[in-house]
C-alpha cells in the first residue's frame, strides 16, 4: 500500500504491541471439549461493549495496549502512568461478500465527554466502553467483541510459533524501536517483529507506514498459526496458545469460538479477496489547539460509506482509506 501520506509526527514514541491475538486460539481447531473449557476459564475478561443494537455483520475491535507502567519490556519511565491504545484495528464479516481488516489511526481527533483529544487516549481517560462507542460512531456499525493484547504479547507469540517472515523494502537502524533490518525479507523472530510494527520514525509514512507493517504482521503470525505444523503439533499449538492467553483481553460476551471466528476472519480479510487499508482522512496533520498537538482529520462521510459497504459485503477486495 503506497497511498499512505508521509507524516513524521513530533511527540515520543510510544510503544504497542499489535493485536495477533486470535492467532493462538487456532489451536482450538484441535482442541477437543477440555480444551474449550480451559480456554474459556483463562480468557482474562473486561467490560467494554456498549447497548448499540447489532447489525447485519460481525465487527470485532482489535486494540493493542501500551502498559505505562515501567514493566519489563515497556521501555517506559516509571514516572510515566496508565496506557494507551496505540493499535486500532475494526475487523468486520459480512453475512456475504469480503471480509475487511480496517486501521484507525491512534492520533485520530474525536471529542469524548465534551473534550476534543486523540483516540489512543480514549480507554484510559474514559474506559474501554467509551473508546467501543468512539468506534462504532466513525464505523456507524455496533462492535461485537473486542479483543485486546497488551504490550509483550506479540514477541511472546512469535517465538511460540518459531518466527515469522516478514518483508520491508528499505535498510532502519531506527533507536526509537529497536528495528534494526536490511532491505527484503526475513524470518523475524519475537524481539524482530516487536520492532517492526513498532518501528515509525524511520518510515516516511510515519504512523500510517508503521499500520501497513501491522496488518502486515497479522497476516503472517495467522498464516503460520494455521499451518499443519502449528495446529497438528499438540505441544507447539498449547504453547502457542498459552503465550497468547496470558497477554490477552476480550469482552465481557465473548468465548472461545467467537475467537476462532475472529481467527478465521483475519485470515480472509488478508488474503486476495479481502479488504484491507485504512479509515478516509480529510487532513492528517490537523492542529485543533488547546495543546493536543497534531492529529488526524477524519472524513465522516466517506467512512460511513465505506463501513456501509464493508457490512453489507458490497465492498470491492483490494486497498482502501487514505485521503
Amino acid at each position: 500500500m503506497r497511498n499512505g501520506t508521509a507524516l513524521v509526527r513530533k511527540h515520543p514514541v510510544r510503544k504497542f504491541v499489535i493485536i495477533l491475538l486470535l492467532v493462538l486460539l487456532l489451536a482450538l481447531v484441535v482442541l477437543a471439549g477440555g480444551g474449550w473449557f480451559w480456554v474459556n476459564g483463562k480468557l482474562t475478561r473486561d467490560k467494554m461493549l456498549t447497548d448499540t443494537p447489532g447489525s447485519e455483520a460481525t465487527t470485532w475491535l482489535l486494540l493493542g495496549s501500551d502498559q505505562r507502567d515501567g514493566s519489563p519490556g515497556a521501555g517506559q519511565d516509571a514516572s510515566i502512568t496508565g496506557f494507551r491504545t496505540d493499535t486500532i484495528l475494526v475487523l468486520t464479516k459480512p453475512r456475504h461478500g469480503a471480509a475487511s481488516l480496517i486501521s484507525v489511526p491512534r492520533d485520530s481527533l474525536v471529542k469524548q465527554d465534551g473534550d476534543y483529544m486523540k483516540i489512543n487516549a480514549v480507554a484510559y481517560t474514559s474506559g474501554y466502553r467509551a473508546l467501543t462507542g468512539q468506534i462504532e460512531d466513525i464505523t456507524g456499525h455496533k462492535v461485537d467483541h473486542v479483543a485486546l493484547i497488551r504490550f509483550g504479547g506479540l514477541s511472546k507469540v512469535v517465538d511460540a510459533l518459531g518466527g515469522v517472515r516478514l518483508c520491508y523494502d528499505a535498510d532502519v537502524n531506527d533507536p526509537n524501536s529497536g528495528m534494526v533490518w536490511s532491505r527484503g525479507c526475513h524470518q523475524a523472530d519475537g524481539g524482530m517483529a516487536l520492532a517492526f510494527t513498532r518501528m515509525r520514525y524511520s518510515d516516511p509514512k510515519g504512523d500510517f507506514g508503521r499500520a501497513e507493517r501491522q496488518r502486515q504482521a497479522i497476516s503472517a503470525i495467522s498464516a503460520k498459526a494455521l499451518q499443519p505444523s502449528v495446529m497438528l503439533n499438540p505441544s507447539r499449538a498449547g504453547k502457542v496458545l498459552s503465550a497468547g492467553l496470558d497477554a490477552l483481553v476480550v469482552d465481557e460476551r465473548a468465548n472461545p469460538i467467537d475467537l476462532v471466528r475472529m481467527v478465521l476472519a483475519f485470515r480472509s480479510a488478508s488474503s486476495s479477496n479481502g479488504v484491507t487499508g485504512s479509515v478516509y482522512w480529510t487532513d492528517p496533520d490537523y492542529y485543533p489547539g488547546g495543546g493536543i498537538g497534531s492529529t488526524v482529520l477524519l472524513d465522516q462521510a466517506r467512512n460511513t460509506d465505506l463501513f456501509n459497504q464493508l457490512a453489507q459485503g458490497s465492498h470491492a477486495a483490494g486497498t482502501v482509506g487514505g485521503m
